[in-house]
């Protein structure tokens, strides 16, 4: 399995873990608020859908009325959600904690769903992203040293560029890693919010760090 597979996995149990919803629902969600799936398609959802259904981690709704036809259909839509199994492979899920957690491509998704994740995860990943992110600002300060008279006015404001999204996603981090360590008792709860339990507040976080 390909790990923009796992991701997905990962988001739609995440997503069904705050209530049921139907494929176009999710479909819709996942497009909106995670920036890891903007170009997702039925074609790639159905089948992660089908996969979910077979391991026995989601299953039809079992509320009739939690699924109304659409407007000119007379089938109903399929509302989708999380077996008891479901929400144990979503929590071993969230407490996941190494590199697949902090790349480019997986550290948003898993920032999304920081609510329902252990603040030791959450710390972990954090330092690991920015790790991540220094190690990157060192070898765009060494290029951009090894390389300045050589390059052109552009390739040089790229470089800029990139060295000044990640300075600013460094900040970001450190900000955040600073409130975690302040948690009282190491509360599970991000900044010890008992609102920001719930996923849907959670999903819209990670639209505050800066886009690279």
């Amino acid at each position: 399995m390909s790990r923009r597979q796992e991701l997905l996995e990962f988001a739609v149990l995440g997503l069904l873990h705050e209530s049921p919803m139907h494929g176009y629902e999710l479909r819709k969600r996942l497009n909106a608020a995670l920036g890891a799936f903007r170009a997702l398609s039925y074609g790639t959802l159905y089948p992660c859908l089908r996969t979910l259904l077979e391991r026995g981690w989601i299953a039809p709704s079992k509320h009739p009325e939690a699924a109304p036809a659409t407007a000119g259909s007379k089938r109903a839509r399929i509302v989708y959600e999380l077996t008891a199994e479901g929400k144990e492979r979503f929590q071993d899920l969230t407490k996941e904690a190494g590199p697949t957690s902090w790349e480019d491509d997986t550290f948003d998704v898993h920032f999304a769903f920081f609510a329902r994740t252990e603040a030791e995860v959450r710390l972990r990943i954090l330092e690991g992203r920015r790790s991540r992110l220094e190690e990157r600002l060192a070898r765009i300060r060494a290029a951009s040293a090894k390389n300045r008279e050589r390059l052109d006015a552009y390739t040089a404001e790229l470089q800029r560029h990139g060295l000044d999204s990640a300075e600013r996603e460094v900040r970001w981090l450190t900000e955040l890693i600073t409130a975690e360590r302040n948690l009282p008792s190491r509360t599970s709860e991000p900044f010890g919010n008992p609102d920001a339990a719930q996923v849907g507040t959670a999903i819209q976080t990670p639209s505050a760090k800066p886009q690279e």
